[in-house]
């Protein structure tokens, strides 16, 4: 997909911030829309159905929490990549809004080009879901090869056991989303057995010394996610 054919809501209530996001990505040649509230934004995102939406949490009239409820339940917008951009950086609020469908969390201050780099890094997913039903797929360095459970790093074939290919795979398919403990937990292991929260740990651990620690972020209270 094409720079020009990505459209993008940033939603908050400060025009300086609006003014500023959106000069630095329509620079980048996206399409770039804006809300200055919570109610507008939902609206806008039903209107446009953009790729990706900003939304700030704390904002008059309806809070990004609701509006991000509102969106994920709206047509259409299942997939549309949603990231919180605030000042609140307390472990409950980025909780509440990962528990709202959000898939990423944006603290600011934050620099333009720091956004412009993190707004790359969110849309690299949208190539990922375009490629998702193929049989090898690959992400950086790393060749995932679904048919045959093999998996390719820098060059060099690693042999994971089954549920480490499993979990490597999910959390590869979209990288820089945070999926949940309870998504992975359903995705990778299902109804097949009963297992404890710990048994992701010891997976994300050994992937880690396999993969490369950098790989695999941690985020407190939630899940985890695949970083390049």
């Amino acid at each position: 997909m094409k720079k020009k054919d990505i459209k993008i809501l940033l939603v908050d209530d400060e025009p300086d911030i609006l003014e500023i996001l959106s000069y630095n990505l329509t620079a980048e040649g996206y399409q770039v829309f804006t809300a200055k509230n919570g109610v507008e934004g939902v609206e806008k995102a039903r209107k446009k159905k953009p790729h990706l939406i900003i939304l700030d949490v704390m904002m008059p009239e309806m809070d990004g929490i609701e509006a991000c409820e509102l969106i994920r339940a709206s047509k259409g917008l299942e997939h549309s990549i949603i990231a919180f951009l605030t000042a609140r950086g307390e472990d409950y609020s980025q909780v509440a809004g990962f528990d709202a469908g959000a898939d990423d969390y944006i603290t600011k201050p934050i620099k333009p080009k720091v956004l412009v780099s993190k707004v790359k890094a969110l849309l690299r997913r949208l190539k990922e879901e375009e490629g998702a039903n193929d049989e090898v797929m690959r992400v950086g360095k790393i060749e995932i090869n679904r048919e045959e459970y093999k998996v390719v790093n820098h060059g060099e074939e690693i042999v994971l056991p089954r549920k480490e290919f499993e979990l490597l795979a999910l959390l590869a398919s979209k990288p820089d989303k945070v999926f949940k403990r309870e998504v992975i937990l359903d995705k990778v292991w299902g109804q097949e057995v009963v297992v404890g929260g710990r048994t992701i740990d010891v997976h994300i651990r050994k992937l880690r010394e396999k993969i490369g620690d950098d790989h695999f972020k941690t985020v407190k209270g939630v899940g985890y996610k695949f970083v390049l």
